[in-house]
């Protein structure tokens, strides 16, 4: 009788206090350093939270640092030539990661940059006229009250006219002039909703470097890919 009236009181305290946990959902700070089996500290490893990248990267000496949340399980560390590693968080605040192989260093080349383009990457080098890092912040944009005012303003190559926009020397076999938009690696039917202050960066691919989304790219494509908080 006693075990149940103990039961009866200790139960529901159990689950107030794992209920209040669950809703305060405070994020938890995980740092580490990435090393390889040389013991030589791993520069631009990606960080991963449950399989799927964060958009954090390893340092020059190899560290990491990022908030996960309480619910998240695992964290992981990939690489081009190493693969991925992966460690259960279980509450703790600092993992280090191993990879099991020698990780060379590579100075990326600015050309040979993988640019992500939603459906694979292509180098930086085969892109047409590469617009690089527009800086969404800068005074200069706040000029533009649309983002098709910023294509046509900023863009090379391109034509636009109000909300149409042609990419020159693109060799069209749809019915259609309009290229395929794609944002933040997603295609999209259209990018009126996006403003000029929330662009990070514009790509425009014509070609063979269109070609790896079948006939939707026949009329070209524009990469847009807009600020993020760490941007900011």
């Amino acid at each position: 009788m006693k075990i149940r009236i103990l039961l009866c009181v200790f139960l529901p305290l159990i689950s107030i206090t794992e209920l209040y946990c669950q809703k305060s959902g405070k994020k938890i700070t995980i740092s580490g350093f990435v090393v390889d089996v040389t013991a030589t500290p791993v520069a631009d490893a990606i960080i991963l939270i449950d399989g799927e990248k964060t958009g954090k990267i390893t340092d020059s000496k190899g560290f990491y640092k990022i908030k996960v949340r309480p619910e998240n399980k695992k964290i992981g560390v990939c690489t081009s030539s190493g693969g991925i590693i992966e460690e259960v968080i279980n509450g703790r605040k600092n993992i280090d990661f191993t990879f099991k192989v020698s990780i060379p260093y590579q100075k990326t080349d600015p050309e040979n940059e993988p640019i992500d383009i939603g459906y694979g990457k292509v180098k930086k080098k085969d892109l047409m006229v590469p617009v690089g890092k527009i800086d969404g912040t800068k005074s200069k944009y706040a000029g533009y009250n649309t983002i098709y005012e910023m294509i046509r303003g900023e863009v090379p190559g391109v034509e636009v006219n109000g909300t149409s926009i042609i990419i020159r020397s693109a060799t069209s076999i749809n019915s259609g002039t309009d290229p395929l938009f794609v944002v933040d690696g997603v295609p999209v039917t259209t990018i009126d909703n996006i403003l000029p202050l929330m662009v990070k960066s514009i790509e425009v691919l014509k070609g063979s470097a269109a070609s790896i989304y079948g006939s939707r790219g026949s009329n070209g494509v524009i990469l847009i890919n807009l600020l993020k908080g760490s941007d900011k």
